[in-house]
């Protein structure tokens, strides 16, 4: 039988989403606390990779389990051998039809930061940190411009592995809550570390090192080299895996997690 799940981390102590010789990442954990519920190895599989200090609110994995357990014994069971930092939230049958990753058409990421004079304290590593002021307007009149389909180059990292760099953004916008800048974007798909060069430029615009129309010249020049550098990944979270009604996923139920990580 193949189950999905909905699972939640905080990434800062983990090496990312993806197993790795001598472990530490969210797969070797989550997979090592299912073979315990399982009695023999499990394997699972993501809706999206995320890297080392990124964190989840709405991840999404799909298992083919190699005994017959009740759906409780894949959440509550699971959950009692995990880390404090990880959790599962629910598990829902599917068909070997449906693919965690493959299956999905839509993801959404949002990035906390906090822009304020002092370094913080309770947000250290799930939010980033900007020391300069920020004008949120003009970000906001940016992000718009990063709307519909680009070629996203300018954006991506160099060991990205994706096909094209031609991805179609329907969400980017900039908001602000007191010392919390939140961004959110929504796409099909990603390139690696786009989110998070997205933001460094948008926060070089906000300071006034640019003019909002630098993001259109960035994306029409499809350089890397000329965007601002990566930002922290510490206020990075995949928050929302959309996928078809006929698959009938509880994701509705963590649409208040996605949207509740606002001070």
């Amino acid at each position: 039988m193949r189950i999905a799940l909905g699972v939640e981390y905080d990434g800062s102590t983990f090496h990312g989403w993806q197993t790795q010789i001598g472990g530490g990442t969210v797969q070797d954990a989550l997979q090592a606390a299912m073979g315990a519920i399982a009695g023999e190895p499990v394997d699972v599989v993501c809706a999206g990779r995320t890297d080392a200090g990124v964190h989840a609110t709405a991840q999404v994995v799909h298992f083919d389990a190699p005994v017959e357990r009740p759906l409780s014994a894949w959440v509550r069971g699971v959950n009692t051998f995990l880390p404090p930092a990880i959790s599962v939230h629910w598990a829902h049958p599917v068909t070997d039809a449906f693919h965690a990753r493959f299956s999905a058409f839509g993801r959404r990421y949002r990035y906390l930061l906090i822009n304020r004079a002092q370094r913080t304290g309770v947000w250290h590593g799930r939010a980033g940190w900007y020391h300069h002021p920020l004008d949120v307007e003009t970000m906001q009149r940016a992000a718009t411009m990063l709307l519909g389909e680009h070629d996203f180059s300018a954006f991506r990292a160099a060991d990205c592995q994706a096909k094209s760099p031609i991805k179609t953004v329907r969400q980017a916008s900039v908001q602000r809550s007191g010392d919390l800048i939140v961004f959110d974007f929504e796409a099909g798909a990603f390139l690696h570390h786009m989110v998070r060069n997205l933001v460094g430029s948008l926060v070089y615009i906000g300071q006034g090192k640019h003019p909002a129309e630098w993001m259109t010249q960035l994306l029409e020049a499809k350089d890397r080299r000329l965007a601002a550098p990566t930002f922290s990944a510490a206020g990075l979270y995949l928050a929302g895996v959309s996928y078809e009604d006929h698959w009938g996923l509880p994701i509705n139920r963590d649409s208040m997690l996605s949207g509740a990580i606002v001070l």
